[in-house]
């Protein structure tokens, strides 16, 4: 069986926390603090100790859990009240809903789940709750009532696992352009169009692109929470994990690099193509890419989690531990929409310039509402 990993306070025995505030791990109760350094010493001892640490259990009766229920699903004993945490596969960290002591489920972080670096929470849980209120501020289309009426659920902050590739990459890109001129002779109307191939080529290299790995996370939601500041990441310890949550990937490295690949791309495109002025239209035809000096490395991110009920909908919104940056949905109001649009139409006209506009003054020129 996996074995369960708490730090307790050497001064009074509670469980230890991670403060992003402070960068150091500390005791709630009697305000004693340690580096994450100082523990590594401590995790050894557990380590040599384990004879007499507690361990998760594995509950499962064939008569009360069907075969595919009980797959991927593990019980967890807290050592300090006995309470029982439920969790899949890849839960690496938790805190018992109990005693709201933190365990670390040891066996995610051995062999080659163990990380290569961790990124530590910076900012807390009121940051979170904070950014979210900024985060309905100036939106317009938002429903009047979400403000008074939506409810945080749960605020949770957790080390999402990510897998960082960086690689020296050569990619030539070729695209079609077009110039069409038209004119008349009286009698008919010309269009003449001509298509030209723009050959495009560029080196370049990308240090440390993430990509989230774990299914249960928004592929779109965890790619808005960048830019991370990696300067400040540190060699992985499991006591910058004390008092949040965490998850090992479930999504290996391998399949992975295809969404880095897509980046790169991308990336490259949006910086060649501006390359192309002068043409009516441009579009990309083909690619070709090789990388070189390719490395991966293993890391946890920060991210806090918040999800809010509103009329028997769940909204997920996340903010990077990090830089506070926020990013979710928010619901729509179709109603106050149409209302503005048809001002906007008496006011400008319509058209293409009063919907630019518009959504420039609804607050919509460009991320999530």
């Amino acid at each position: 069986m996996a074995q369960l990993l708490e730090y307790k306070c050497p001064s009074c025995g509670a469980s230890l926390q991670f403060d992003s505030g402070s960068q150091q791990v500390v005791c709630p109760y009697c305000d004693s603090s340690f580096t994450p350094q100082s523990l590594i010493d401590y995790d050894a001892f557990l380590k040599q100790d384990a004879a007499n640490e507690h361990s998760e259990t594995w509950e499962k009766k064939p008569e009360e859990w069907a075969k595919d229920e009980a797959s991927g699903l593990n019980v967890y004993v807290c050592s300090a009240c006995g309470g029982e945490v439920l969790g899949d596969d890849t839960l690496a960290s938790a805190r018992c809903p109990f005693c709201d002591n933190t365990v670390i489920m040891k066996r995610q972080f051995t062999g080659e789940w163990k990380p290569d670096l961790v990124l530590p929470f910076k900012l807390d849980r009121e940051h979170a709750k904070e950014a979210f209120k900024k985060h309905l501020f100036g939106k317009k289309l938002l429903p009047k009532a979400f403000r008074s009426q939506s409810n945080i659920e749960e605020i949770k902050g957790i080390y999402v696992p990510f897998w960082l590739f960086s690689s020296d990459v050569q990619t030539n890109i070729r695209y079609r352009g077009s110039r069409s001129r038209s004119w008349s002779d009286g009698k008919y109307d010309y269009v003449e169009t001509s298509n030209y191939a723009l050959l495009r080529g560029a080196d370049a290299h990308f240090e440390r692109i993430p990509v989230d790995g774990s299914m249960k996370m928004n592929d779109a939601l965890m790619d808005s929470l960048e830019p991370f500041d990696f300067s400040e990441a540190v060699d992985f310890q499991t006591a910058y994990l004390a008092g949040y949550f965490a998850d090992r990937y479930d999504v290996d490295a391998e399949k992975s690099v295809a969404r880095a690949k897509n980046r790169f791309v991308n990336t490259l495109d949006s910086v060649m193509s501006q390359t192309t002025a002068g043409y009516s239209s441009v579009s990309r035809e083909t690619t070709t890419m090789s990388e070189h000096n390719n490395r991966r490395e293993y890391a946890l991110l920060p991210v806090w989690l918040l999800h809010v009920r509103w009329k028997e909908k769940l909204y997920t919104f996340a903010m990077n531990g990090q830089t506070g940056k926020f990013v979710g949905n928010l619901p729509f109001d179709k109603s106050r929409y149409w209302k503005y649009w048809l001002l906007y139409a008496l006011a400008f006209g319509g058209g293409l310039a009063g919907l630019v506009i518009l959504l420039h003054y609804l607050g919509l020129g460009g991320g999530c509402l």
